[in-house]
């Protein structure tokens, strides 16, 4: 694509753009009047306008049925309500239908799936993951290590960039690898980075992990909903995701996990086990002796959150109808554009720390503001730019801006827009 530095080009891009109609089944928040420019779908989705109509239907069914409506309902019954989200996942993580299921939150999930995949032995007991890690996942694996008895400051391999360089190389994560591998018990690593936006290449990753003897899990969070997956193909042991970024799900949306079919069929796997993870036609008899179900479904633990996986089958079904695919191609174009917009303004200002190949990241850029980072973003947000600030990792540096142009509902002008805004408050 040769993209020019113009209004016009942004114009005549969405007008021709396949998926310009999704942006109208979604509610944009007004500035003054008008559409925000909403680059922050790697914080939180915009809500789908279907979703008040998914949510009112179970209201009704709760309203008119109660209890009866786990097996009663006239839409979906509580009982299954977690298998309609399953074909959609599927094909967003690159999955069998069995190998995924939607259920309590991230932070959660890692910590049910690190019960089952992090098992530590005197031999074998490191995580390895990148240093900067999301939170969520910082205190998890701290946590777990320390359960188990081991000294995080030991137990821990943090991946970090060469000096001078923002993003890790793969080869150096397959070298790290390497070099523990007597020692490592799991690799986990995000699909996509959030805070520079990195791709990781999770089919060497993984094989690289496997051959060290090592589970190899991924935390999804801002890579589901935003690229192409293939878990099932790659051979990953698990991962886990939110919904409430690029799913739209809803702030705190029902999280979700894949489990490759080759641990789902070993009844034998350590996990903490709940009623909802039991054998489904031997449920309700309450019975002891704990009978997982096949697939990731054996991880259940309680009965849905109805209403909360209502807005979450609300947005997926809009995925299923475009496909990952579609939206991945206008996703390249989009973040595309700006990246070419961008590159136009002065190293001394504005440096791109996500990476310049389209294969090693998704719709999201990080930009290192390099003074007075705090005073542009504020200009933005009057201008009624919504996007995310992070303090600087650098004393130096003025922080950094990360915008999300989601192909769902962002335009090629909302890209030009903002690329003025910005260019105009570097300048002041």
């Amino acid at each position: 694509m040769r993209y020019k530095n113009s209004v016009d080009f942004a114009e005549a891009m969405d007008q021709k753009d396949p998926l310009k109609s999704y942006r109208r089944q979604f509610h944009i928040p007004k500035h003054n009047g008008n559409d925000c420019l909403y680059f922050t779908g790697n914080s939180l989705g915009l809500q789908p306008k279907t979703v008040k109509q998914f949510i009112d239907q179970e209201l009704s069914n709760w309203q008119e049925l109660a209890v009866e409506g786990h097996f009663k309902s006239k839409t979906r019954p509580w009982f299954h309500y977690h298998k309609h989200s399953k074909e959609v996942l599927a094909r967003l993580v690159g999955a069998k239908p069995m190998e995924v299921v939607s259920m309590n939150n991230l932070t959660s999930n890692l910590h049910f799936m690190m019960v089952s995949f992090y098992r530590p032995v005197k031999s074998r007991y490191k995580i390895l993951m990148e240093e900067g890690a999301f939170p969520s996942d910082q205190y998890a694996v701290e946590s777990q290590i320390k359960y188990h008895g081991y000294d995080p400051k030991k137990a821990l391999v943090e991946l970090h960039p060469r000096e001078g360089e923002d993003i890790l190389r793969t080869e150096d994560i397959i070298e790290a690898i390497k070099a523990e591998s007597d020692s490592l018990a799991m690799v986990l690593l995000p699909g996509v980075q959030y805070f520079t936006g990195q791709w990781f290449d999770i089919g060497q990753i993984t094989k690289a992990g496997h051959q060290a003897g090592a589970y190899v899990g991924y935390d999804l969070a801002h890579a589901i909903g935003n690229v192409p997956l293939q878990l099932h193909n790659y051979n990953v042991d698990f991962a886990v995701w939110c919904s409430y970024k690029y799913l739209n799900s809803g702030p705190g949306g029902v999280s979700g996990i894949f489990v490759h079919e080759k641990h789902g069929h070993n009844s034998g796997i350590p996990r903490f086990a709940g009623w909802w993870g039991h054998n489904e036609d031997e449920r309700f008899k309450m019975q002891k002796g704990f009978k997982p179900m096949q697939g990731a479904d054996g991880w259940q633990l309680s009965n849905v959150n109805v209403l909360g996986s209502a807005a979450h089958l609300a947005s997926l079904e809009i995925f299923g109808e475009v496909g990952i695919e579609a939206l991945r191609e206008k996703s390249l174009l989009l973040t595309g554009f700006a990246e070419f917009l961008l590159q136009s303004i002065s190293d001394e200002k504005l440096r791109i720390l996500t990476p310049e190949k389209e294969n090693e990241r998704g719709c999201q850029l990080s930009l290192l503001i390099m003074k007075n980072g705090k005073e542009v973003f504020n200009q933005l947000t009057e201008q009624g730019v919504i996007a995310d600030w992070r303090e600087p990792n650098l004393a130096e540096h003025g922080g950094v801006i990360r915008i999300a142009p989601v192909p769902l509902y962002n335009t090629f002008n909302d890209i030009y827009k903002f690329y003025q805004i910005l260019k105009e408050a570097l300048d002041e």
